[in-house]
């Protein structure tokens, strides 16, 4: 499969190129950007990998799907040109603003007969992958909360269609949905700063009750100084507590790259690794095996024919519909019904 990338800032240079490079069946056939730096950083990350200035001349080239990692506000109609080529898309999360506004791309992209994917890689983090294992010796699930604070002001996407509920929180509530089921109630409070773009959420706190019964809450901020990865989950039989790393972010940030050597990629820290404490008494729980290149594996196959795409973009509505009410939620102070 021919997989054409369009922006390679930190998204496209970390959480992209490196799990592309990852998977044999993909072939990065070009870049998208128009910035020199960027261009001299393809070059160097990226050797061999022509660089384009413009969405319609990477397709005019000829690739078979495209990645969107721009900017929150230029995604839409990126994606609509893309599908509108009948070129199949993984589109960056938030892959919309509002849930109103994913439901229009992804009636764009079954009308044009293509695959549309949000990119909720998070899915596939080290510590989600870990708390799957973990779940099945906790009993029934009473609560969960998870909590990812980043000390990072400076890549706070501002303005009405940046925050970091639309950021981070998209990739929170997609693992709740995953782990727990589809939310029927939505309680949320946004922490919100004057920014020159615009008034921004830089924190949030959002309660979600799933309808299989279980109650989770995801938490996080990003210009308070603080940075920390925590899961608390209670069930019948017991609790699990961890509190880990960014794993695989840490390691791309290390320069270390999947690809080099995948059997070692996406593993905690011993120092990190969680607690599971039950009548038994409590024991150390080893790391799972974190794997963002899954992602792209599964698309590639998707592509193919050979199995389901990894987040559909019907999944990617249910998140959104979640934002949505959360939003609406700290606006009025009431929880909303989904």
């Amino acid at each position: 499969m021919k997989l054409g990338l369009v922006g390679y800032g930190a998204g496209g240079r970390l959480f992209h190129a490196p799990y592309i490079a990852a998977v044999p069946e993909i072939e990065l056939a070009g870049v998208v950007t128009r910035s020199p730096e960027r261009r001299r950083e393809v070059s160097g990350d990226l050797p061999g990998v022509p660089t384009f200035d413009s969405l319609s001349a990477l397709l005019d080239s000829g690739v078979d799907a495209v990645t969107i990692t721009t900017p929150p506000d230029t995604r839409r109609d990126l994606v609509l040109e893309a599908v509108a080529r009948g070129v199949h898309v993984i589109a960056d999360k938030p892959f919309a603003p509002n849930a109103a506004s994913g439901r229009e791309l992804a009636t764009a992209a079954e009308s044009a007969g293509v695959l549309l994917s949000v990119f909720h890689n998070r899915r596939w983090d080290t510590d989600i992958a870990t708390v799957a294992e973990v779940l099945p010796s906790l009993g029934d699930i009473r609560r969960c909360e998870s909590r990812f604070d980043l000390d990072e002001p400076g890549s706070l996407d501002a303005g009405p269609s940046g925050g970091l509920l639309r950021d981070l929180g998209a990739h929170l509530v997609d693992q709740m949905l995953t782990l727990f089921g589809p939310a029927a109630t939505v309680y949320g409070h946004l922490d919100v700063v004057d920014q020159p773009e615009g008034r921004t959420d830089c924190g949030f706190a959002v309660s979600l009750n799933h309808l299989s019964g279980v109650h989770s809450t995801v938490s996080a901020s990003k210009i308070n100084h603080v940075a920390a990865r925590q899961w608390r989950i209670y069930g019948s039989a017991g609790s699990y507590v961890s509190d880990g790393t960014d794993v695989q972010t840490d390691q791309i940030k290390q320069g270390l790259r999947p690809a080099d050597n995948l059997d070692s990629w996406g593993y905690e820290r011993q120092d990190r690794l969680g607690v599971l404490s039950t009548a038994k008494g409590s024991m150390t729980i080893p790391s799972a095996q974190g794997r963002y290149d899954e992602y792209y594996r599964q698309f590639a196959a998707a592509v193919d024919g050979r199995g389901p795409q990894p987040v559909p973009a019907s999944e990617g509505i249910a998140v959104l519909d979640v934002l949505d009410a959360a939003r609406r939620s700290s606006e009025t102070g009431d929880t909303v019904r989904l």
